[in-house]
């Protein structure tokens, strides 16, 4: 009886924004450097099986001493260029608690907001999370608030029909939260925990499972595969267009795979993870999350879950956005 209530009311939340384009498929093998090709699928699945056969080095952030804090502003170059000069410079916002008496482990998480958060997406955990003890810095993802070019609307470019810029976008947003971890280690925190939400989960996951420095990790909505939520996720539908007609879901599962958690899991064995899903979640299909859980439990990995009685986007809305920001909390107090 609850769950259809729930679908109209994830539907009409999703409905608000009007200004979703359908763009034209495109595999984008400039974006992976790669030259044209009378078999693009082919190509692009064999770079993504490289990809995720070294992505050591793939995700591999050089550092940069080129750190500018100004207040509670921290600005540094991306470790991956784009043609857009403006999403070149990373953004994060920090959020530091009171000054305490009682000496403490310096401890800190790295918040990665949804797809198309605006400029207070996650201050408020943020908020909550210096109110307890621990640093936040918040990473303005790339394509989103100052980081978007003038000509966008949306934070289009990081999820999109063009195959290889998607790629490209979400290996920046992972690049971009290791060096926020090489500042925080030069800060001198000594525990340095990850989350992120949606888009973010995913991304907070790919960063934890390529840096050891992080010991903690909790992923806000989380699914095993990034092309089965764009195929099937309600948030996702315009994207979905563009992509139909031009390419399977095995296919785009395949060249997607070096940016989804599936063949990383194994990569966060011995730290502390918390993963939480929503029951009557449509943007990522409960029965993926529940595939993702199933995983670490088929690899013995251990873990700590939380079930949000709620949707998707009404993860967002009273009284369910103050459950989820309590597991959150409790567990980055509890376990960093």
């Amino acid at each position: 009886m609850i769950g259809p209530l729930f679908n109209v009311w994830e539907r009409r939340l999703a409905s608000v924004d009007t200004n979703r384009i359908i763009r034209p498929f495109e595999w984008g093998l400039d974006w992976l450097g790669l030259p044209e090709s009378d078999n693009p699928l082919e190509a692009v699945r064999a770079w993504a099986r490289e990809a995720v056969a070294h992505s050591a080095d793939f995700f591999s952030a050089p550092p940069t001493p080129s750190f500018e804090r100004r207040g509670g502003e921290l600005r540094f170059p991306s470790a991956l260029e784009t043609p857009y000069p403006v999403n070149n410079t990373v953004v994060a916002r920090i959020f530091e608690p009171a000054p305490s008496d009682t000496p403490r482990p310096r401890r800190a998480v790295v918040v990665l907001p949804q797809w198309n958060a605006d400029t207070q997406g996650h201050v408020g955990l943020c908020q909550l999370f210096a109110r307890f003890g621990l640093t936040a810095v918040r990473l303005s993802l790339p394509y989103h608030d100052e980081r978007r070019p003038a000509d966008l609307s949306r934070a289009e470019f990081i999820v999109s029909s063009n195959l290889g810029r998607t790629l490209h976008a979400n290996r920046q947003a992972v690049l971009d939260a290791k060096r926020v971890v090489d500042w925080l280690v030069t800060q001198g925190y000594e525990r340095i925990g990850i989350m992120g939400t949606s888009l973010g989960s995913c991304l907070s996951m790919l960063t934890m499972a390529h840096d050891s420095r992080i010991t903690t990790g909790a992923f806000n909505h989380v699914s095993p595969f990034f092309a089965d939520v764009v195929w099937r996720g309600l948030s996702t539908r315009h994207v979905r267009a563009g992509l139909d007609g031009h390419i399977t879901l095995p296919d785009l599962r395949e060249c997607w795979l070096p940016i989804s958690p599936w063949p990383f899991i194994p990569l966060v064995r011995d730290r502390k993870v918390l993963l939480i899903y929503a029951r009557y979640d449509q943007t990522f299909p409960v029965d993926l999350s529940r595939q993702f859980l199933g995983e670490f439990d088929r690899l013995g990995i251990a873990y700590e879950r939380a079930l949000l009685p709620c949707g998707h986007y009404t993860t967002g809305k009273a009284p369910f956005k103050f459950l989820d920001g309590y597991y959150l909390t409790k567990f980055f107090v509890k376990r960093l």
